[in-house]
């Protein structure tokens, strides 16, 4: 079989040589990643074709085939990506930003602050949602020049918000499908209490000296109650729809963007009473395309066994999805079994933070502030994610030890609510 006798280059896939290229080339040419990471699946698919197949199959209609079964993660990508820059911009012409300087300390704390309200925030919707509105406050909040250090802090706080939650997160969804208790997942909320404060607190102090917060709310600004209650209506139905669709229809959920469909319709009842700001989705729709390129890269990969696991391993996958997929690495996992679940969500979830493009989260806020699509800018201003990921993990197996569990009964497959790359 030509699956059988696909060609390795030093002991390495092709794919993954093929794939490597492509990261590389998104954190040297950071200024044309869309075409770089479309470039990128292009050579993978085609290679995939011509010589390896896919497991669904050899050729053409493998990869057809393929496509059928990512569809769903993609779909509800590209509509939570969408609907939630335009919620974003609801949110922000709501003026409840503008008021918030009335309620918040006027230094560093007044940042960190915000860095706590998007990390819980995340626990309870999603991480992309998280950032995106974290990000919209910061704009207003430092009369939008907000450094690159705080734009990743913003990211690093939605992905730790959403690592100690079963609906905060795609992974997470995912192990609660497969049958993991919500209470191993909430484990994580140790360590991403702990990164909240080392990450949290020196990108809040380097802000404050990069543009400091805005002193003095308008006085005479009016809240826009109807905006409020437009984001309120979006948030709700995507709650809802998440926790219904993975407790009542889970044998649906791999068929069809619930999560995604929800936002829109949402969006859609709420037209007549305020005019979203459509002009934002051509932006946002090429930051979406990246993402979704770099998603179905990682979706090709031929990942077929991880190492035994253990807790240096899963210390190891969190630097991982940095730049891989955490969604096949969540599945394959989940399959292998043997893991602690709750190190596994905390290291695949806030593992992402440590590069710009390595969580969905990371790659929506990037959208609003393209000046952070930079790999060496993103670790040069925001080094402190990778100790605070490291401290975190420790600061977890100090409070809880390693308890791996059996292999899990079911075959998982990626959940509807999306955060990949994460």
């Amino acid at each position: 079989m030509l699956l059988a006798l696909a060609p390795n280059l030093f002991s390495v896939p092709v794919e993954f040589l093929l794939f490597a290229a492509t990261l590389v080339g998104v954190a040297i040419f950071h200024h044309h990643t869309l075409r770089v990471s479309l470039i990128g699946a292009a050579s993978i698919a085609t290679y995939k074709v011509l010589f390896t197949g896919f497991k669904t199959g050899p050729g053409l209609g493998g990869f057809v085939t393929h496509l059928g079964h990512e569809w769903v993660i993609l779909t509800n990508l590209l509509c939570l990506l969408m609907g939630f820059a335009l919620l974003s911009r609801h949110f922000e012409k709501s003026h409840v930003p503008v008021l918030l300087p009335r309620f918040l300390p006027h230094d560093w704390k007044g940042g960190f602050i915000l860095l706590a309200m998007v990390w819980v925030l995340s626990g309870f919707l999603d991480n992309i949602a998280g950032a995106l509105i974290g990000g919209a406050i910061a704009h207003q909040l430092f009369r939008a020049k907000v450094h690159i250090a705080f734009v990743a802090a913003i990211v690093a706080a939605s992905n730790a918000g959403g690592a100690w939650s079963v609906v905060g997160d795609t992974t997470t969804t995912m192990m609660w499908i497969a049958g993991v208790s919500p209470l191993r997942v909430c484990e994580a909320v140790i360590p991403a209490v702990a990164t909240l404060f080392i990450f949290g607190i020196p990108a809040a102090v380097k802000q404050q000296k990069h543009s400091p917060i805005l002193q003095h709310a308008h006085m005479h600004t009016q809240v826009d109650w109807v905006r409020v209650g437009i984001v309120a209506f979006i948030l709700l139905l995507a709650i809802s729809t998440n926790v219904i669709v993975n407790l009542e229809f889970r044998e649906l959920a791999d068929h069809f963007p619930f999560l995604g469909a929800a936002v829109w319709i949402a969006i859609a009842l709420s037209v007549p009473a305020r005019r979203p700001d459509w002009e934002v989705l051509p932006r946002t729709f090429r930051g979406s395309v990246f993402l979704l390129a770099l998603v179905l890269c990682a979706s090709m990969m031929p990942v077929e066994k991880l190492p035994q696991a253990t807790w240096p391993t899963t210390l190891s996958l969190g630097f991982l999805s940095a730049v891989f997929d955490n969604i096949p690495l969540t599945a394959l996992a989940l399959k292998q079994g043997g893991y602690d679940w709750g190190f596994l969500a905390y290291s695949v979830g806030f593992g992402g933070s440590m590069i710009w493009f390595g969580s969905s989260s990371g790659v929506a806020l990037c959208s609003m502030y393209p000046e952070a699509r930079s790999v060496a800018q993103w670790v040069r201003h925001g080094w402190y994610i990778i100790p605070a990921y490291v401290i975190g993990f420790f600061v977890m197996l100090a409070a809880w030890g390693w308890h791996a569990d059996a292999p899990v009964q079911r075959d998982p497959e990626p959940a509807p609510a999306l955060t990949a790359a994460e």
